[in-house]
């Protein structure tokens, strides 16, 4: 806890090019949550279809890899949270630890057994699409390290990652309409994620199915209601993920147009954003505490957002992602493991984005 103390401090009195906002004091902090809940077998919430009695069987069984941190999602975003820290700062105190740990799960033949799982005719559509976006944002992660054991662990995943792709493919093409919601089930999270993928990994064939069903389903919307929101149990923001993932899609002059026609504007002309970060009533219940989250997701968002608005547009949406990651920062080890398992990642990815954007 001392050292998300001291990044509150830190982050509260300065600028976000002062100063690195991932440390090495609090990147092993993060780092130790994971290590705690991806070995961690239960409580979890499995969240399959089950065919026969022969499916009842301990979670670990038919999911060797990525059995703990309660569910799948968690569970792998932590396997990718440990890859980004461990390739941040590679001599940190847990970088051993943090090896180990991942050589134990990431091998092929766990990731056959997981393979197996999603080829079953019950589970085809298993975690679509945020587990999906997860499993290729460490896939990616793993594809942009140059480290002999980062072709290793990528070796071993690839047979899932290759799986989630062609499930990508195959189901972009068929939704007619996106899922706004705040929840798992976000398209525009979930194309995000992949969208990076596809163009880390050279894939010109997912890129171009992101980017046409993206124009498809979001090109044409105006004035979202962002007065709507949150809902009470959002870790997204409908609205601002959208543009998150437009500001990826679109060249930056057409983005510029399209956020002015999508967000309300204010009297000085420039898009209206959610100043005041969301409140969580209770940390100890599992859906409350997905508004931590939200602070975190909607701080990434505004941070792609802010990297391709106007030079005098951008320090606006900086600040409101500095506010919401102050809110929720000191939460996340709370000592419930309702947010425990979870929102680690979600702070490192707004910290890396808020950092890599700013530069």
């Amino acid at each position: 806890m001392k050292s998300i103390l001291s990044l509150l401090v830190i982050i509260s009195s300065i600028s976000l090019s002062a100063q690195p906002l991932l440390t090495p004091e609090n990147a092993g902090h993060f780092s130790n949550m994971a290590l705690k809940c991806i070995h961690q077998e239960y409580p979890n919430k499995p969240g399959e279809v089950l065919g026969s009695d022969r499916d009842v069987k301990p979670v670990r069984d038919y999911r060797p890899a990525f059995y703990g941190c309660f569910d799948w999602h968690s569970a792998v975003h932590g396997h990718w949270m440990l890859v980004k820290l461990l390739k941040k700062f590679p001599d940190s105190p847990d970088a051993a630890q943090i090896k180990e740990a991942l050589s134990k799960n990431l091998r092929p033949e766990n990731i056959a057994v997981e393979v197996q799982f999603f080829l079953d005719s019950n589970n085809r559509t298993f975690e679509r699409p945020y587990g999906w976006a997860w499993l290729l944002k460490l896939a990616e992660e793993l594809h942009t390290w140059d480290h002999p054991l980062a072709r290793e662990w990528e070796s071993a995943l690839q047979p899932l990652t290759n799986l989630i792709v062609s499930n990508y493919q195959d189901f972009l093409p068929k939704l007619v309409y996106p899922v706004r919601v705040g929840e798992h089930s976000n398209t525009a999270f979930g194309m995000a994620f992949a969208l990076d993928y596809a163009r880390t990994t050279q894939n010109k064939a997912l890129e171009a199915t992101i980017v046409t069903r993206a124009r498809d389903f979001y090109l044409s919307d105006e004035n979202c209601p962002i007065g709507w929101e949150p809902s009470g149990f959002d870790f997204f923001s409908p609205c601002f993920t959208e543009a998150e993932l437009m500001a990826r899609v679109l060249p930056e002059e057409e983005f510029r147009t399209w956020i002015h026609q999508f967000l309300p504007s204010g009297p000085d002309g420039r898009p209206v954003f959610l100043n005041e970060p969301a409140r969580v009533g209770d940390r100890s219940d599992g859906k409350l505490v997905h508004l931590d989250g939200l602070n975190f997701s909607r701080a990434w968002a505004y941070a792609m957002i802010a990297s391709k608005l106007e030079p005098g547009s951008r320090e606006a949406f900086q600040q409101a992602a500095m506010q919401h990651v102050r809110h929720s920062l000191g939460a996340i080890s709370d000592g419930n493991y309702a947010g425990e398992h979870w929102l680690a990642t979600f702070a490192v990815y707004a910290l890396y984005e808020m950092e890599r954007l700013s530069e």
